[in-house]
C-alpha cells in the first residue's frame, strides 16, 4: 500500500475511534484551574460549593493542598466523567446544627446600620453593616481562619472562618487584618478593621454558609434593635 494511503487509513481509524467515544474534556462549569492565592475554601466559596464535596471529587488529602495550574473537578458530573467512583451529588442537610457537635451560637460581627439581606456575587444571602472606617470586625463565633486574601472579586479583603464541618462565616471589605490563615479565633475576637464597601462607604459584608450554601444571617444572629 502506498505511504499516503497508509496515512489516510490511520487518520480514518483515529477519527472513527474518536467518534465512538470522545474523551472527557474540561468544560466551563465542570472544572476550575487553580490560580495564585487560591485555597480550597476560597474556590468552594467562589463557586457556591461545599468544600468537602470539592475535596472528595478530586481525592484531595486532609491538608487540601493545591498547586497553581491544577485542574479541579467542581461538579459531580465532571467527577463522574473523569471516572471517580466515589463521586456523587452533594447531599444538602437542612438541619441548622452540626450533627457531630453542639450548635454554633452566633453574635454580631460589627455594630452599625444593618442592610440586608443583600445579594452577594454568587447569589444567596448576606448582610451589609454600615459603620466607620476602622471599626472592629469581630468573629461571629469561635473557629479557625481558613482564608484571608483578595483573590475573590467583589469582596475586598475577605476572611473566611470555619466553625465546624458544616458552618462557615465570611467577612468582606476589611481594611487592616488582624489574623492569619490557620489561626484559631474566639467568639467576639477582633479579626479585622472595617474598610470601604460599595459606594465608598465604610461597611462590612457578612455571610453565613451551611454545607456550602448561604443562609439568611438574621435567622441565626441575636435580635438587635426595635
Amino acid at each position: 500500500m502506498p505511504a499516503f494511503l497508509r496515512i489516510l487509513a490511520t487518520l480514518g481509524a483515529a477519527v472513527l475511534i474518536a467518534s465512538c467515544g470522545p474523551p472527557f474534556v474540561a468544560t466551563e462549569g465542570l472544572t476550575y484551574v487553580v490560580q495564585p492565592g487560591d485555597t480550597l475554601y476560597a474556590i468552594a466559596w467562589r463557586l457556591d460549593l461545599d468544600y468537602r464535596d470539592v475535596a472528595r471529587w478530586n481525592h484531595l488529602g486532609t491538608n487540601y493542598r493545591l498547586a497553581v495550574g491544577q485542574v479541579l473537578k467542581v461538579s459531580p458530573d465532571a467527577a463522574s466523567a473523569a471516572g471517580a467512583p466515589s463521586a456523587r451529588p452533594a447531599v444538602r442537610k437542612p438541619a441548622p446544627a452540626d450533627s457531630a457537635g453542639p450548635p454554633v451560637r452566633w453574635d454580631w460581627p460589627a455594630t452599625g446600620e444593618i442592610l440586608g439581606p443583600v445579594p452577594q456575587p454568587t447569589g444567596g444571602f448576606g448582610l451589609r453593616v454600615l459603620g466607620r472606617l476602622g471599626d472592629p470586625v469581630r468573629a461571629a463565633a469561635a473557629g479557625r481562619v481558613v482564608y484571608s486574601g483578595t483573590a475573590l472579586k467583589n469582596y475586598g479583603h475577605l476572611i473566611i472562618v470555619k466553625h465546624d464541618n458544616r458552618w462557615l462565616s465570611a467577612y468582606g471589605h476589611n481594611d487592616a487584618v488582624l489574623v492569619t490563615e490557620g489561626q484559631q479565633v474566639a467568639k467576639g475576637q477582633a479579626i479585622a478593621q472595617m474598610g470601604m464597601g460599595p459606594g465608598q462607604r465604610p461597611a462590612l459584608y457578612f455571610e453565613i454558609r451551611l454545607d456550602g450554601k448561604s443562609v439568611d444571617p438574621l435567622r441565626y444572629l441575636p435580635h438587635r434593635g426595635p
